[in-house]
This record gives C-alpha cells, sequence and structure tokens, in this order.
C-alpha cells in the first residue's frame, strides 16, 4: 500500500514562498490562478496485509506527530491499494 501525504501551512498562516508563485504568475499574465499554497509531499510504502484501518491510523499519527508542525501546518493523507 502507498499512503500520499500532503503538508500545507493553515490558511491563518502567511505563504510568502506561495504569495511569490501567485505573485509571478500574475505578472507573466496567467490570469486563471487566484491563490498559490506551497506545501510538501510524502509518499509513504506501508508493509503489505495490514488492514486498511489500521494502516489509516498509523497514516495519521505519522503525519500529526512527526511530519508536520501543528502550530502553522496541517495535512490531508490518502490511501491507496
Amino acid at each position: 500500500m502507498k499512503a500520499h501525504v500532503y503538508v500545507t501551512l493553515k490558511r491563518t498562516v502567511l505563504d510568502a514562498q506561495g504569495q511569490t508563485v501567485a505573485d509571478a504568475l500574475r505578472r507573466m499574465e496567467y490570469r486563471g490562478v487566484q491563490d498559490v499554497r506551497q506545501g510538501k509531499y510524502f509518499l509513504l510504502t506501508l508493509e503489505d496485509g495490514q488492514e486498511p484501518a489500521a494502516a489509516q491510523t498509523e497514516v495519521e499519527r505519522i503525519a500529526r506527530e512527526v511530519l508536520t508542525n501543528p502550530v502553522i501546518e496541517e495535512f490531508s493523507f490518502r490511501i491507496e491499494g
């Protein structure tokens, strides 16, 4: 199984890098992009044979305790296969 974990800054935290990209897109005349938020992506390869519910619990714990700073970041994830 693979777990795809996405970590981004919370909406209440200024995303300077995302703002810089958004400004550059506007200057380059890309008009269809309203906002840009940057983040991190992690691909976790899980051991075969895990129950889906156990895998979900484990990935959520890893994301919460290891991959994010809960003060300024939030995460989402999906598990496949």
